[in-house]
């Protein structure tokens, strides 16, 4: 695919200082962008590789003043207006087939609507409801029950378990378990007796799961992802947990059963949220953060035990000084013992 430069000032709503009929291959971060491509600049340290930028046209944010060998385009968001180039050249996934590949097995009793694909040794049990447009690849499994809704998308190796629902648009990337049992024992004479996983899962509209991701269905009731939340890879959500519309899960989260997440909140890489807690609207928790308390909504908290974000950095930059405040305080000691044995001897 190709583009010029005038066309992309069109789609983003750019003010173009350059030669709008400069050609356009692809997109590149603006320290490897080379001919042909668009890059974009949105943070000040990044400024001095614009003048010699060997790329196509930059995005650059408006006011910028400074002059380069690239078409400049100048916005109010360079990062978001990059997003939107970066879709324009994003490539397609391969067309799926349409109807039920004859090494598929479809229980007759499920019900499939218009324009699905059910992929090569994918499998719909009994009851099993498929919307318009859905996409089954290879080697996924959708369970008695389930409801995959309109648009959704299971790559290969999904297992989507009984009576788990997806809402429309739903994404679902390969290795993902969404429905299996929840981590619940009862411990009576020294064993731990399975507590029954009655509940389920269920999965609003436009949401994103990546790959190899556990969603546990409930021990009774709910386990809900809310509308536009979007999960990385590598994440396990327990049973009964909520988690609001809108919400962000980085790579390798965990949370435990029965925690409330509200919308908006953003859980970078690695933190993990214990159970029976809630987690206000809007609130940000670190990277590696261990929430052991409720957060309060628009709260920032990192560290371990979490605290207020501002907190933890400045308990983590004392950490840093322990070894020399602790050679400071052995030689003081050394300093105070000597000046005893002075006193004594004078005395």
């Amino acid at each position: 695919m190709q583009m010029k430069v005038g066309e992309i000032a069109t789609l983003v709503e750019a003010t173009l200082i350059g030669d709008p009929e400069a050609v356009v291959t692809g997109v590149a971060a603006i320290a490897d962008a080379g001919p042909g491509d668009v890059t974009f600049c949105a943070q000040a340290k990044y400024a001095a590789l614009v003048p010699d930028s060997e790329a196509a046209a930059v995005l650059i944010p408006n006011g910028y003043t400074a002059k380069s060998r690239a078409a400049l385009l100048s916005v109010s968001d360079p990062y978001h207006a990059f997003l939107r180039v970066a879709r324009a050249f994003q490539a397609e996934l391969p067309p799926r087939p349409q109807g039920v590949h004859p090494r598929a097995v479809v229980d007759p009793s499920a019900r499939l609507g218009e324009k699905v694909s059910i992929g090569a040794c994918a499998v719909v049990e009994n009851n099993a409801v498929i919307g318009d447009g859905a996409i089954v690849c290879p080697g996924a499994f959708v369970g008695a029950d389930a409801v995959i809704g309109d648009g959704s998308y299971l790559f290969p190796n999904v297992i989507v378990l009984h009576a788990v629902r997806l809402g429309k648009r739903v994404i679902v990337h390969a290795g993902t378990v969404i429905g299996s049992d929840g981590f619940g024992y009862l411990q009576r004479d020294g064993l731990h007796e399975k507590v029954p996983q009655l509940g389920t899962v269920v999965v609003d509209d436009d949401v994103e799961i990546g790959a190899n991701v556990a969603i546990d269905r409930g021990t009774l009731g709910e386990t809900r992802i809310g509308k536009g939340v979007k999960i990385d890879n590598l994440v396990h959500i327990a049973h009964n947990v909520t988690v609001g519309d809108g919400t962000l899960v980085i790579a390798q989260v965990g949370i435990s059963g029965s925690t409330q997440i509200g919308s908006g909140v953003t859980i970078a890489g690695q933190a993990g949220v214990a159970g029976h807690i809630k987690v206000g609207d809007g609130a940000t928790i670190g990277a590696q953060a261990g929430v052991t308390k409720p957060v309060a909504p628009g709260d920032r908290v990192s560290g371990y035990p979490a605290m207020d974000h501002e907190r933890a950095r400045r308990l983590n930059a004392y950490y840093r000084r322990l070894p020399g405040l602790y050679e400071q305080l052995q030689a003081l000691e050394d300093r105070v013992r000597e000046l005893e044995r002075e006193r004594e001897r004078v005395l």
